[in-house]
């Protein structure tokens, strides 16, 4: 508020704590001056609760998302579930929120809960382009690494003559391979990689539960597991040298 407006406006903080036992800190400007100043400035008719679409055009789409979810939504722990949703007072702000959203490719339902009209996405990609598209690749990664972890542990667990101790090595081993050429594409870049890192890298991303041994065998070329192996230490290597601030182009 000081920033934006120029001075500190008088609020009452008010903690409440969830049924989940999380805390919910509500601000409530109750200053008359302030309160006014605030919806000219944003162009908000109380009578008329809508998205304005001026407001959007004048700044970014992402950031206007992005102001929504710190307002209302929240997204649930995705080793549960793959849920995020927005709350909001009315069904008609609900419905134009579904058509902002539908405007970034992420499809959304509204649902009524508790008096409010609730915007959900389900499914972890639509979450994890939104979560993107907001500016939270932090918490795209984050969600990537939970899918990635359930999807190998569920498929492993199909696999009855597989102990736990194997797949949970697969599991690490692949996380890590993943987590070094997700580096190296956002700062080398796969495309400039050499052919058979290359060929590796987008092997593993494409197939996160496979052995070493299956991705030799896959190989445009086929190859040994310890081929393999030797590719994917070169890449962690090179991923470990661009941590410590070296990038280096094979």
């Amino acid at each position: 508020m000081k920033q934006v407006f120029g001075k500190k406006a008088e609020y009452v903080r008010r903690d409440r704590v969830k049924k989940n036992g999380s805390k919910l800190y509500v601000f409530e400007i109750t200053d008359k001056e302030s309160i006014e100043c605030i919806l000219h400035t944003y162009r908000i008719d109380p009578r008329k609760r809508s998205i304005n679409s001026e407001i959007i055009a004048n700044n970014s789409l992402g950031v206007f998302v992005a102001g929504v979810f710190l307002a209302c939504g929240s997204v649930n722990d995705p080793s549960k579930e793959y849920h995020l949703e927005f709350a909001v007072s009315e069904e008609k702000l609900a419905d134009e929120l579904v058509t902002v959203l539908g405007n970034i490719g992420v499809n959304s339902r509204v649902v009524t809960r508790r008096g409010q009209y609730v915007v959900y996405i389900k499914g972890s990609e639509s979450i994890e382009d939104t979560l993107t598209f907001i500016g939270a690749q932090s918490c795209t990664i984050e969600l990537m690494n939970v899918k990635i972890f359930k999807d190998v542990r569920n498929k492993a667990n199909r696999i009855a003559n597989c102990d736990s101790a194997n797949i949970d090595k697969v599991v690490n081993t692949a996380l890590r391979q993943i987590e070094d050429i997700v580096l190296i594409d956002k700062t080398i870049g796969l495309e400039n990689l050499s052919e058979e890192l290359r060929e590796v890298a987008y092997m593993r991303l494409s197939n996160t539960d496979m052995s070493l041994k299956d991705i030799a065998s896959a190989l445009e070329t086929p190859i040994s597991r310890s081929g393999v192996n030797h590719r994917f230490k070169k890449l962690s290597a090179m991923a470990d040298e661009i941590r410590n601030g070296g990038v280096k182009k094979e």
